[in-house]
């Protein structure tokens, strides 16, 4: 017996349910296939389908791409949570007239993730309070809502990570669990001084992103001045290479609009 003749049987015995009997089993058969939105819709929907006169595939239809749209929701909601963010950040909660060093139109554009998908670096660099880390978390934010997995670090508790999985034998693992994500965000990078070896850990899984997955960036400090972060020269210019290669840099300035903002409020 085919499947479709298979399922006309057992439609046709069921069309003697009751409606009691028909609800009990459309709420037992959500339950069972794990379709939380169309158990809860349905009742509402079967209303809606009477009064609007809906066929029933249009019924049907309706009932699914609300469960479609549910679970791509609840999926996004992941997806960033996963990230590990520190706070929540918005493109939209962003004050672009208190910085005029950053282009709105550009911004808006990375926001598409259009970079991330083809596996482009990005640079924020600029003085604290200039919007480096709201940039880099909105659009990393952006990017996890657009599909792509994002993971958020600070650049000391990266490389501390991936000391810690040398020592431990676990290196390779762990340089590969950050290689698979689809963009990197490393948060404060240049606010402290990296041994050769951490340096020579980061550069490993730079390497590892090349020109395959993302890599975002926010330092306090400019390109020239990251010899004293990296304090090898040919580490420190690799590193600078892998990182702005057909990349994106935006310059957010040296005017701290936060310090400008609390100036205000005193004043």
């Amino acid at each position: 017996m085919s499947t479709t003749t298979s399922i006309t049987t057992t439609l046709r015995r069921r069309r003697g349910l009751t409606e009691e009997a028909a609800a009990a089993a459309v709420d037992q058969a959500c339950r069972r296939l794990r379709l939380p939105t169309l158990r809860a819709l349905v009742g509402d929907a079967v209303a809606a389908a009477n009064k609007d006169q809906l066929t029933y595939t249009g019924f049907l239809a309706e009932l699914l791409l609300a469960e479609c749209d549910d679970r791509d929701r609840r999926s996004t909601i992941r997806r960033v949570n996963g990230a590990g963010f520190p706070r929540p950040k918005f493109l939209a909660d962003f004050e672009f007239e208190a910085n005029p060093n950053i282009n709105p139109a550009t911004i808006h554009q990375l926001a598409t993730a259009e970079w991330v998908r083809k596996g482009q670096p990005l640079c924020l660099i600029g003085d604290s309070g200039t919007g480096k880390s709201h940039l880099l978390i909105a659009l990393g934010t952006a990017a996890a809502e657009n599909g792509y997995r994002v993971k958020y670090t600070l650049a000391s508790r990266l490389v501390n990570e991936l000391v810690e999985a040398a020592d431990e034998k676990q290196l390779a693992r762990t340089i590969a669990r950050y290689g698979r994500v689809d963009l990197l965000c490393i948060d404060e990078l240049g606010y402290m001084e990296l041994d050769k070896r951490g340096a020579e850990l980061l550069f490993q899984v730079l390497t590892e992103r090349e020109e395959k997955n993302s890599v975002a960036i926010a330092s306090n400090e400019s390109f020239a001045g990251w010899t004293r972060t990296f304090t090898d020269p040919r580490l420190c210019a690799a590193i600078v290479d892998r990182l702005t290669f057909g990349g994106n840099i935006i310059e957010t300035g040296t005017d701290s609009y936060r310090l400008a903002a609390a100036a205000q409020r005193i004043g």
